[in-house]
């Protein structure tokens, strides 16, 4: 397969994607938006900030203005994190390539966008900004998966979601390989709310599988254990269901299939999961101290030293939640945790009665 291949952003997952495009022998720019990680590419042909020990091709090249990398591109991959990527779109729709359509566009950035009208999944958003082209055209990307396995060739599967069949087609060929599984899927509004709030629930895992694991040592009762992981995960599972319901999803079997229960497996039980990472962290660590609430943590995240999603979806998830009039208790629960209403004890406690 010959193409010309762009992906915006160079953090660990975009990285990796890019990886894999480039060893199939395709020419792949990447965009940094640190000048360091770009020359850490080109020169050294890692990414050592964020994917460290995992040699890249060197047909993958950096490059820090992310016009330039867009440029004349036949498909284009957008992997800024949630709360950058809008601003990561608007910097491209000069791009003549993007202007005209003639860039398929796919997505592998998980969560919701903040808008005037409050979160809102991430393909409906960018429809506002881009041409008229790309209506019913862009395709979401995710699944269970980890750029450190990924990027060192495990098995794995993805959803290739869009509302046009041709452009997931598209897109599934450009990405699959004999070890990367790709699927199409329509459910493409189903998909975005499975990737977006499964980030939510491996919090809460995360604390709870601190807990169980440091019970005794923290003087605590230990009540805690696998079957109480299994209960929390299905739990969770519940609730991304019933918020994908109210919000369109189109097919009940994306909750039961790789991006549904697959993505929240991983992100839960995976150690690359960073919101996992962060659960445990607020047990062990006490990561929440220096914060005074949610939305401080959010100014603050660069503070944290790695981006655990869930934290800004945790937010965006009640005020869904609250819209839908939907009963949400685990994604609340986190909500109130994140803000320093409640502590994680009382609210698996609150949780565990309100199961019974």
């Amino acid at each position: 397969m010959s193409a010309k291949v762009g992906v915006l952003g160079a953090g660990a997952w975009g990285t990796a994607v890019a990886k894999v495009i480039a060893e199939k022998g395709i020419d792949v720019d990447i965009w940094s938006h640190e000048k360091e990680t770009a020359e850490d590419i080109n020169l050294r042909h890692i990414n050592s900030r964020y994917l460290p020990d995992v040699v890249l091709p060197e047909n993958l090249r950096a490059y820090t203005d992310s016009a330039e990398t867009a440029d004349g591109k036949e498909f284009l991959i957008l992997a800024s994190p949630s709360l950058y990527l809008l601003d990561s779109v608007k910097k491209i729709l000069s791009v003549p390539s993007i202007r005209e359509g003639e860039t398929a566009i796919g997505v592998i950035t998980k969560g919701f966008i903040p808008t005037a009208k409050g979160p809102r999944l991430i393909l409906e958003t960018l429809e506002d900004y881009l041409p008229g082209f790309y209506r019913q055209s862009l395709v979401y990307i995710a699944g269970p998966s980890h750029a450190e396995e990924v990027s060192r060739g495990k098995i794995t599967g993805l959803i290739a979601a869009s509302e046009s069949a041709k452009q997931s087609i598209h897109f599934r060929d450009l990405l699959k390989t004999n070890r990367l599984l790709v699927f199409s899927s329509f459910d493409v509004r189903g998909v975005q709310v499975a990737a977006a709030s499964k980030n939510v629930i491996a919090i809460a895992f995360g604390m709870l599988d601190a807990l169980k694991t440091s019970a005794a040592e923290r003087g605590m009762e230990d009540i805690f254990g696998d079957g109480t992981e299994s209960l929390l995960l299905a739990a969770g599972l519940n609730e991304i269901q019933t918020l994908g319901r109210a919000m369109g999803a189109t097919h009940p079997e994306t909750f039961t299939s790789i991006s549904g229960v697959g993505d929240l497996d991983v992100t839960c039980r995976s150690i690359f999961g960073r919101n996992r990472r962060f659960g445990r962290e607020i047990i062990e660590k006490d990561i929440l101290k220096p914060y005074s609430s949610l939305d401080d943590l959010i100014t603050r995240i660069s503070e944290v030293g790695y981006l655990p999603e869930g934290v800004v979806a945790a937010k965006y998830v009640k005020m869904l939640a609250e819209q839908h009039n939907l009963k949400m208790p685990i994604s609340l629960g986190l909500y109130r945790i994140l803000n320093r209403e409640i502590t994680p004890l009382e609210f698996l406690h609150a949780f565990i009665k309100d199961l019974g």
